[in-house]
């Protein structure tokens, strides 16, 4: 019997996207041409595959158990072509979508840019939101390269890897009141406090190491991103609670002050995902390793190694 190995690709995207749309706008193909494919999958496959439900479809048992044994032979398949692509940093001209937490976004990004910009200037990235759904920024369909930040609960498609660790630190106005130079856990539970929504990955490492520390914060407003949080603390007496890398930055601005937490917090990870697809993709690569550079220069920079 001869296989049509085109039919394996929309295989994947359907029981990926679980949506016959989202497939379609993926795979650059119209509905009715992924409809017809579908119909020749369920003849070469001999079942079902997808029931329609009011949301999308729902993949059968037998989708659901040959699922693996497809998408490892074209992982395979993508790691013997890829790998044999020559590929040139300096040169290349491609568009790469990346989805960081805020946290990325702040400290990290802008060092990524500045790298790509000397080395692969051709090379352009896209920043695509990262919330709590990881299905959300492309990452587990692979239209997104890669998403950085806190990594929890990853499908088995996902590659993931550990980048660093990242501490807490607290931050108020240089001239507050009734802060000095340290800050005592009275002074951290009487404050207000400004908090950062909506948290995404890094809520679990904040909230379990106040839990731990049985340590109570005030919570007075919540702002949508770390850019607002020197704005807010430079005109009020509120207390931020943000990681290490983010108050080093602040630490230049003469509004404010950087003071330890008045409670060990301990550390929070950061993390980098990516599509099994991509595990052998030479720009893709180069990329991830480039992020691991940059991580290792900033570290480098404020004395982590």
């Amino acid at each position: 019997m001869r296989y049509d190995l085109n039919l394996l690709p929309i295989f994947v995207a359907l029981l990926e996207e679980r949506s016959v749309t989202r497939a379609a706008e993926r795979l650059g193909m119209t509905q009715p041409a992924l409809s017809n494919a579908l119909a020749r999958l369920r003849l070469m496959l001999g079942d079902q595959l997808f029931i329609r439900e009011r949301y999308g479809i729902l993949p059968t048992p037998v989708a659901l158990a040959i699922a693996p044994t497809i998408a490892e032979a074209l992982s395979r398949l993508d790691d013997a072509v890829l790998g044999q692509q020559a590929f040139d940093p300096a040169t290349t001209e491609r568009l790469l979508t990346i989805a960081p937490n805020g946290y990325v976004e702040f400290v990290l990004v802008p060092a990524i840019v500045a790298r790509l910009q000397r080395v692969a200037p051709g090379i352009r990235l896209r920043l695509t939101p990262y919330g709590n759904d990881l299905s959300e920024t492309g990452v587990v369909s692979g239209t997104t390269a890669l998403v950085l930040g806190r990594i929890i609960d990853p499908p088995d498609n996902l590659v993931v890897q550990h980048v660093m660790d990242e501490g807490l630190a607290c931050v108020v106005r240089a001239d507050h009141p009734t802060v000095d130079d340290t800050i005592t856990r009275e002074q951290f539970e009487t404050l207000k406090h400004v908090n950062i929504v909506p948290p995404g990955r890094m809520r679990a490492g904040l909230f379990q190491a106040l839990a731990q520390q049985e340590l109570k914060r005030d919570v007075a407003i919540s702002v949508t991103n770390f850019f607002a949080v020197a704005e807010m603390i430079a005109v009020t007496d509120y207390c931020a609670t943000l990681p290490d890398l983010i108050c080093r930055r602040l630490r230049h601005d003469p509004r404010l002050k950087v003071l330890a937490a008045p409670v060990d917090l301990g550390t929070f990870p950061v993390e980098m995902a990516w599509h099994v697809r991509y595990r052998h993709d030479p720009a893709h690569r180069w990329l991830r390793e480039l992020i691991g550079e940059v991580i290792v220069e900033l570290s480098r920079e404020h004395g982590r190694q």
